[in-house]
């Protein structure tokens, strides 16, 4: 960073970003444990269910994602920027993505997907299933092949970078013209908050009865709908510092639509728990609720990270790095780890400690691993290692 911590534009490298992007794949795996508990249908589930759970998860539920898509196009800016070309952009993006995503649909995805068949009754080990029938196309056993499972984020944020590198690359001298007009009017008064807000929550509400709610790159309009503009909401912050005094200025307000929303969401999970289906005027407050939450939280926790994260650390930039094999290896953990124990009918409290450190060993032992083997850098999203800088002996002695 070249400014001040707290500044209203940050340029450079933002250190309170990567704190926030490390609180957000904490969050995501801490959100996965507790779907092990939770009463809502998961990959997995265990002996105890809560439905106390429902108001805190809920309440994350929301922005969770669009957070790590926000983030995830504000680094977009900065990595473009390196690269100055949107095709050279666009080729080391696809390379430190596709893959992760190809080594963890054929490594670690196998994982959860023998458990999910074991559990519908397959009557065969891993090894007669990863070298045979996990290599299929279709209905098995009640569940789709293939499936990428948890890295269906790896696969939308592909997606999204491929697109914006498209719009960049046939980009006008007039278009760029009229995007700069469009930020700057965005930046004056309230605009950052309501309109963002507003049109994510008319796409949501309008798609909801149109197209099923589902993963999937070429179906999932509804999700596409909510998480690319975030995606390309972080790009522009990114670049765009005239927006960020506007964040400054409406965060507050931000934070009061946050509650307001998170109430409306909390109240409809909590009256309609688990699987039950609400009445579609219920469903779609819900949804428009969820949309704009997802930004008003945003907005927040851009905030927070610019005035009060934006400092380095020394472990920083490890952590950072290791953000990417944790989320590639946690949900496989998390599955494995709760069907051994599923049978040792243990205390719900030892049982959440256990997948709690077992799934962060796990993870800490794949990135340590990782990390010190070339080949296997990349498999888990890794850049090549960078060689430590050697002085010259005069330089030293200096």
């Amino acid at each position: 960073m070249t400014q001040a911590r707290g500044s209203s534009a940050p340029t450079g490298r933002h250190y309170g970003l990567d704190w926030l992007r490390i609180a957000a794949f904490a969050i995501l795996i801490l959100y996965h444990i507790g779907m092990v508990f939770a009463p809502w249908t998961w990959v997995i589930k265990t002996n105890h269910s809560y439905p106390w759970l429902i108001v805190p998860m809920s309440l994350v539920t929301p922005w969770r994602l669009a957070l790590l898509f926000a983030v995830s196009g504000y680094a977009s800016w900065h990595l473009l920027e390196k690269t100055r070309d949107s095709a050279a952009f666009a080729a080391t993006r696809s390379k430190r993505l596709l893959i992760p995503l190809a080594f963890g649909m054929a490594v670690l995805v196998p994982i959860e997907m023998w458990v999910r068949v074991h559990e519908a009754g397959y009557p065969h080990g891993y090894l007669r299933f990863w070298t045979s029938d996990y290599w299929r196309w279709g209905d098995y056993y009640g569940r789709l092949f293939p499936s990428w499972e948890h890295l269906w984020f790896v696969a939308y944020l592909w997606a999204y970078t491929m697109v914006l590198a498209a719009v960049l690359a046939y980009r006008t001298p007039r278009g760029a013209a009229w995007v700069a007009a469009g930020i700057d009017w965005l930046a004056k008064g309230w605009r950052v908050l309501w309109l963002p807000a507003g049109l994510l929550a008319i796409a949501k509400v309008g798609l909801l009865f149109l197209v099923e709610e589902e993963h999937g790159l070429l179906r999932d309009w509804g999700g596409h709908s909510q998480y690319l503009p975030l995606f390309v909401a972080g790009f522009l912050l990114a670049g765009s510092p005239q927006l960020w005094p506007a964040l400054q200025r409406v965060w507050k307000v931000a934070a009061l639509m946050a509650l307001t929303t998170g109430m409306v969401v909390a109240w409809v999970e909590t009256s309609f728990p688990g699987e039950m289906i609400p009445p579609h005027g219920w469903m779609a407050a819900e949804r428009a609720a969820q949309a704009m939450m997802a930004w008003s939280m945003t907005i927040v926790l851009f905030t927070l990270a610019n005035r009060f994260w934006n400092h380095d650390h020394r472990w920083r930039r490890t952590i950072a790095e290791a953000v990417f094999p944790f989320y590639l290896v946690h949900q496989p953990a998390i599955v494995l780890i709760t069907w051994w124990s599923l049978p040792l009918r243990l205390d719900p409290w030892v049982e959440f400690a256990t997948l709690l450190t077992g799934t962060a060993a796990i993870c800490a032992i794949a990135y340590l691993i990782g990390r010190e083997i070339g080949w296997l850098r990349p498999l888990i999203g890794l850049g090549p290692r960078v060689a430590p800088v050697r002085l010259p002996r005069t330089a030293l002695a200096r």
